[in-house]
């Protein structure tokens, strides 16, 4: 729908205060009417598509980008420092020589004057892929006595039939190369070695628990390095069905876990390093107590939490008798559970515990660590989603959004030169930016939502170290993402 100058009204020109507020309620009520139209344009047209695919026909294409806003902040985000011109190192400062040729003139081509003047230097790279097969001759010997055979061992990686190389370059082309592994054994095959799409399933999968064990103390460090973490998930799917890839990262490292759920449980056995919420401690204490109040718990449980060992950690299966004993329901069961597990993550010492989540608002984020610290991007993307059909409340937006980010740049300025005083500013400056009216009614009740987080998105006032945005684990979900698109599903479990 085009924007519409204002149906030919200037309010300002209007002196009469009852009939400003009137034509300001019609201002809104066209922008509601328009959005709702939007909404129900869009459920139809899933209705009609889905009517067509149940007739065996096609429904509307979905061409990515259109009839869709641009909801990226990238411009706005960038200040000045950012458009500074990078210094770029030698093209050659890198490159290791590994040998000389010399190539020469032909001599024929040159007239008789012509004098030596030594070499012009110019540095090439180039590629050599050669296949090495191998015939390893194992000392045998056997034992009359034992009645035994003695043969020496193959070499590390050289089990299976192929060598350490090969398992590596297959490696590299499925984690790096996002190739599937009929491509992988096409490849290998041109350069001459003899190898089948199962063997390339076998380097894969196969006898890898040293990497999840290297990828486990990566993560255990990873969490060490830093006061906080980002956080985030996309969806996969495993033997056909809906799963939800989880990304845990800092500047040092991005780990990935696959798991069948995405709620708090599953993020704790994550962090916990074990495979399911059933292998996890539970912890009744004050904490629990005070984290339960928060869920939305029914105070006609109370007395049912007096009986619960105080300060001593309960397996699952104590803690899923104890519900069924008492007859909680499903979802109280799940809330007294995520909160024993998170006062009992709290507690541990055997394993870092994260003391800062940056995440978007998902509700799984919440409570887990001891604070949460807000995206700043994701929340200007509520913003950027909204629609205003009138020139007047595309006006208010365009400008509230200069406010919103040339807050965001005085943040980033704070970061470099953190102090209490200017984080008092910063802070009342906030209270005032975020409480502003402007009589666009969904630019206002998105400021208000905006005021509600006010001590998630200005943790960094606390913590100067903080990131304002969770970009990092956008982005390492995006790999997932690019890797889902290559393969579509895993099909096993190992995969």
């Amino acid at each position: 729908m085009p924007t519409l100058i204002d149906l030919g009204i200037n309010l300002e020109s209007i002196t009469d205060p009852t009939i400003r507020d009137a034509i300001t309620q019609l201002f809104n009520l066209v922008e509601q009417l328009a959005t709702e139209n939007d909404k129900l344009r869009t459920e139809l047209q899933a209705a009609r598509d889905e009517i067509a695919r149940l007739k065996g026909e096609q429904g509307q294409p979905h061409i990515r980008g259109r009839n869709r806003n641009d909801i990226s902040s990238e411009k706005e985000r960038k200040s000045s420092h950012d458009k500074q011109p990078k210094q770029r190192d030698s093209k050659n400062a890198k490159l290791t020589i590994t040998r000389t040729e010399k190539v020469t003139v032909d001599k024929a081509t040159l007239p008789g004057d012509a004098v030596a003047k030594g070499y012009e230097i110019s540095i090439v790279q180039d590629l050599v892929i050669t296949t090495d097969v191998i015939e390893l001759k194992r000392e045998t010997y056997y034992s009359p006595s034992l009645k035994k055979t003695f043969t020496a061992a193959m070499p590390a990686g050289y089990e299976g039939g192929f060598g350490p190389r090969i398992k590596a370059v297959t490696i590299l082309l499925k984690t790096i190369g996002n190739m599937t592994e009929a491509p992988i054994a096409q490849i290998l095959g041109n350069f001459g070695v003899d190898i089948g799409k199962s063997t390339v399933d076998r380097i894969l999968l196969k006898d890898k628990r040293s990497f999840h064990d290297e990828k486990q103390a990566i993560f255990t460090a990873g969490v060490a390095s830093t006061s906080y973490q980002h956080i985030d998930d996309t969806a996969a799917r495993v033997k056909g069905a809906n799963h939800h890839s989880h990304v845990i990262c800092n500047p040092y490292y991005s780990a990935f876990f696959t798991r069948e759920h995405k709620d708090r449980l599953t993020v704790l056995g994550i962090l916990s390093g074990v495979a399911s919420s059933e292998e996890l401690p539970y912890l009744w204490n004050a904490e629990a107590h005070v984290i339960l109040a928060t869920m939305g718990w029914a105070n006609k449980h109370d007395d049912l939490l007096e009986t619960l060992p105080r300060g001593r950690p309960l397996t699952y299966d104590k803690l899923a008798a104890f519900c069924t004993t008492n007859r909680l329901n499903e979802r109280a069961t799940k809330r007294l559970a995520e909160a024993m597990a998170i006062a009992a993550y709290h507690e541990r010492t055997d394993i870092p515990v994260i003391s800062i989540f940056m995440a978007d608002d998902a509700p799984q984020f919440k409570l887990l660590a001891k604070a949460l610290a807000l995206c700043w991007i994701h929340d200007g993307r509520h913003y950027k989603k909204l629609t205003p059909r009138l020139l007047r409340h595309r006006k208010q937006l365009d400008a509230f959004l200069d406010q919103y980010w040339a807050f965001y740049h005085q943040l980033l300025a704070y970061k470099v030169s953190p102090s209490p005083e200017l984080a008092a500013q910063l802070s009342e400056q906030f209270t005032a930016l975020f409480t502003t009216t402007t009589g666009y009614n969904q630019l206002d009740e998105r400021i208000a939502k905006t005021l509600a987080k006010q001590a998630e998105l200005l943790l960094v006032l606390k913590y100067p170290e903080l990131p304002l945005h969770n970009n990092p684990a956008e982005l390492g979900a995006r790999a997932q993402v690019r890797k889902r698109d290559v393969s579509l599903h895993t099909m096993t479990d190992e995969g």
